[in-house]
Formats: C-alpha cells, structure tokens, sequence
C-alpha cells in the first residue's frame, strides 16, 4: 500500500507554469570535495551497539567472519562505510588497551561504568576492531584515552598498531596474530573532554592535547591526522582554543544531538509523537547550520589556510529510551523523521565541506540514530539507513553551489521552518546529483530543478517517504519504510516535480 502511495505521488513531469519552489544548480562552479568520511559512523562500547547487535564471536552461531555477523556487515558495506570512530564516546576515557589483546578467554571483565553498569568482557578489543574495519573496506578512527590513561598508554598503543620494528610492542602484536603494522588514519587525544572526558576547560585541555601529541610517534609515513577533543552545541570557546594550536593537530571535535522537546531530561519519543515534536525535531537539527557557521568563523580566524577540519563526530537524534529497555543502552526507534533529520544534516554538512571533513552520526547499530537494529539473528534497515545510502554519490564528489528561491515554510503554531532543502554535487561517476527534503508532514511541494548553463532533460533516483510521520521497520515490516524509484522527465525546457509530503528524494540530473 505504501508502495502504491508512494508511487502515485511519483515525482513526475509538470505542466506547471510555475513552481513555488526554484532550485538552481551552478555546475560550472565546483565547490570543495566533500569529504566521503562526512558519511562516518561511530560504535561504541554501549549496550548492543557492538556485542549481540555486530559481535556474535567466531563460535557463535549466527553467520559470522571472525566473529563478526555476516548479515550486519554486509549490510553496512551497501553503505559504503568509509570510517569507523571506536571504542568510544565517553567509553574511551574509561578503555585501556592492553585489556583487550591476547586470548578472549584470559582478556580482564571490566565494568562499563558510562554505560550501564554491565559487565564488558573485552571481547572486541584492536584486532578485532581492525578486522571490522577490513571486512567493511573502511578507514579508521581510534579514539585514545586521555580521562584515565596516560600519555605513555597513548604513545604504546600507537607503537603497538604502527611499528614496522623488532620492538617488543611490535612484537606482541605479532605474536597475538598480526605480523604486519595496521594504518591508523586518525587518532583523537581524549573524548568530550567538557564533560564525561574530564570536565576541563578549554585551555587546561588545550595544554594536554599538545604535551600528548609530542609523544604520539609513529613512523612518519603512517602518521595519523590527530583529533583534538572540541566543544558542543553553539559553544565556541573549544574551536577558539584548540585553532591556535600550531603543531600536529588535523582537526577538532565537535558534538550536538538533535532533541525534540530541548529538554535533556524528557527528550520526547521516538514514535507516537504529535507533529508539534515533528517540526521541533526539524527546527532543532537545522541549527546544526548555526553551530557550524559559528565555530568555522572561529576557526578561519585563527586558521585563515583552513589546515584544521571541524570534525563532527558524534551527531544524531537522541530520544527517550524504548520502555522496557536499560536506560543505559541508549536503544530507540528509528523512523521516517529520522531519515529526514539525517538528509537535513547532509545537506548542511555539504555546505560547509570546507571545513567539515568528518562527521560520525551516533550510531551504526541498535544505539542512537542507527542505521541496523537487531534482535539475536534477526535484522532489520532503518529509514536512517535508506537515507544513507541514497546519498551514497556524494561521497568524494564536489559540491556545487545551488540557489534555492521562493522557498515555502512550514509552521505549527509559532515554530516556522523552510520547507525544502537542497544539495547538487558532481560525482566521481561525473554525474550531477541533486538532494531535496521537504520537511512539510502535510503537504507535497512543486520544486523547479535548473541547471544553469545546461537543460535539464529528466531526473532519475529514488523516494523515500511514507504515510506516517512516524512510520518505521518493525521485525514483522522490515519494509514498511523504504526508498522507491523515483523519476522526472523535462518538459517545457524545464523539470517541475512535486516533492511529497515528509520526503528526501536524490536523483542524477541527466
């Protein structure tokens, strides 16, 4: 039924004479490459984002690779997963090394103490973390242990993946099975260091961060890019501070969840809510947009040549937990809304690809905003997910400037939202791919696609919407939410299309 829905509203040819929405594509003026690490995702030691949701062992007997679950795996290379930031998020300051090499079966049981006081067995430590990374064709981004650690555990942890030598680090990697040296692409010093990384301020840590770095050796060929812990929300004291460093530093930090109520302590529901927490949810995660703006401008005064990216590595949806759930595990629903909130964020990320370089939404599986949820073998794709891998074309590919005029806004009582998004950009298939969100539950759009300098002949793609606003993949309807083909033809010299009700939509532009 959806599917029929979905098609009626086909985004077809127009006779219109006009549309209420233009979007004009400048193809001849490419913009910064957006990086496809904007595409990142993060697991963390936290509840069964990694063990039960992604790590079964290698007895188990859920299909498996090295004690990873085929079906999870294959999955997320569908997505072309380019990076994976591990072990953490708050767990990284609390993470030793050395707990998590050698036999499983003699590894320490420690306490997860961020989250929710479970046993963590130590099961997924290096390499088994570098397996995944292999499995999934992905670069990766170790996060150090700044809170509880030490420098030194830092330093030895970076000798013990990256020496080529005959040191006795080197050698304890080999003898636990991996001869050869891993490539750690990036290497963050501390997590949230504002908060559950050590509550510090932005200069003591500052202070930490270079004395650290001057100890974090590697051989230089393999050196990492080195990730200061920055701020969140629109605080842009971090960026200020950590922008002045000169020395080994590739990029800093930057956090901010979307909430729909703004309140931390009773956040709102991930499905059964009213459409006053639908555009809250919008409103909410467009100031993403701000928080960039703000912390970039911070940057480029301090950074004018732009050698340090703003690195948003931990983003996303944050609800209130699924009743019946351990609150500490982070688990909710993931629905239509979020796979608009997610388009929304590419959108932004895209135009800011000057100095967004990498961002990690929160998280791959059964946490947050996740792309997999999992019940024992059971799986099932989120709406997150589709959106994700409808966007799969942007990865490297440069942006292009795009004007979006007439826009229409969305409101519910005082809350007033733009009603469509836009983002083109020219693939390495050296294809131009267009973006449109309409973030109006209620009503479809006619939105004017221009290629300036160029007529557009037909836009082919793929749709996703649905009926509800909270509309999502249950283990009963795995497929009650996802994309369908989606297609546009010219006519007039022009291409008029109606954008639905509550959808994303990315198609080449032929």
């Amino acid at each position: 039924m959806i599917k029929k829905t979905i098609l009626a509203l086909s985004i077809a040819a127009s006779g219109a004479a006009f549309a209420q929405v233009s979007v004009t594509i400048d193809a001849a003026k490419p913009g910064p490459v957006i990086n496809k690490n904007i595409y990142g995702q993060f697991a963390e030691h936290l509840g069964t984002g990694i063990y039960e949701g992604m790590w079964v062992g290698p007895e188990s007997k859920v299909p498996n690779t090295k004690g990873w679950r085929n079906d999870v795996v294959g999955a997320l290379k569908d997505l072309h997963v380019p990076l994976v930031r591990w072990p953490g998020g708050c767990f990284a300051d609390e993470y030793h090394w050395r707990d998590g090499i050698g036999p499983r079966d003699k590894r320490p049981v420690k306490v997860n103490t961020n989250w929710g006081g479970v046993e963590e067995s130590n099961a997924v430590g290096t390499h088994e973390f570098f397996d995944l990374a292999e499995q999934l064709g992905a670069e990766v981004y170790v996060n150090g242990n700044l809170g509880t650690g030490s420098n030194q555990e830092m330093a030895e942890w970076l000798e013990y993946m990256t020496s080529d030598s005959k040191s006795t680090l080197a050698e304890l990697r080999r003898k636990n099975g991996h001869e050869k040296p891993w490539k750690v692409d990036y290497f963050a010093v501390g997590n949230e260091a504002w908060g559950c990384g050590g509550e510090m301020s932005p200069q003591h840590y500052a202070q930490l961060y270079k004395t650290a770095t001057v100890f974090l050796k590697t051989p230089p060929a393999v050196r990492p890019k080195f990730i200061a812990s920055g701020g969140n929300d629109n605080d842009t004291t971090w960026s200020d501070e950590l922008s002045k460093i000169k020395n080994k530093i590739d990029g800093i930090s930057f956090h901010y969840y979307t909430i729909p109520t703004g309140v931390w302590e009773k956040k709102g529901a991930a499905t059964g809510f009213a459409e006053d927490q639908w555009i809250s949810t919008v409103k909410n995660t467009l100031k993403m947009d701000d928080h960039i703006k703000v912390n970039a401008a911070v940057m480029d005064k301090n950074d004018p040549q732009k050698k340090i990216g703003l690195f948003v590595d931990e983003w996303g949806t944050w609800y209130d937990v699924e009743p019946g759930t351990n609150t500490g595990f982070l688990f909710q629903q993931n629905s239509l809304r979020d796979a608009v909130v997610a388009a929304l964020n590419f959108n932004i990320f895209h135009a800011h690809a000057d100095r967004v370089r990498m961002t990690n939404i929160a998280q791959m599986v059964n946490v947050l905003q996740a792309m997999i949820l999992t019940d024992k073998d059971r799986m099932i794709l989120t709406p997150t997910y589709h959106a994700f891998k409808m966007y799969v074309p942007f990865q490297d590919a440069a942006s292009l400037p795009v004007a979006v005029a007439n826009n229409g806004k969305y409101s519910v009582g005082s809350t007033t939202v733009p009603q469509v998004s836009a983002s083109a950009a020219r693939a390495k298939d050296g294809k131009v791919y267009v973006a449109l969100v309409n973030t109006n539950p209620n009503k479809a759009v006619d939105v004017t696609v221009n290629l300036s300098g160029a007529k557009v002949g037909k836009l082919n793609g793929q749709v996703l919407t649905a009926t509800a606003m909270d509309a999502h993949n249950t283990f009963a309807q795995p497929d009650a939410v996802k994309p369908a083909p989606f297609s546009a033809q010219a006519s007039g010299g022009k291409v008029v299309v109606k954008l639905p009700a509550k959808s994303v939509v990315v198609a080449a532009v032929e």
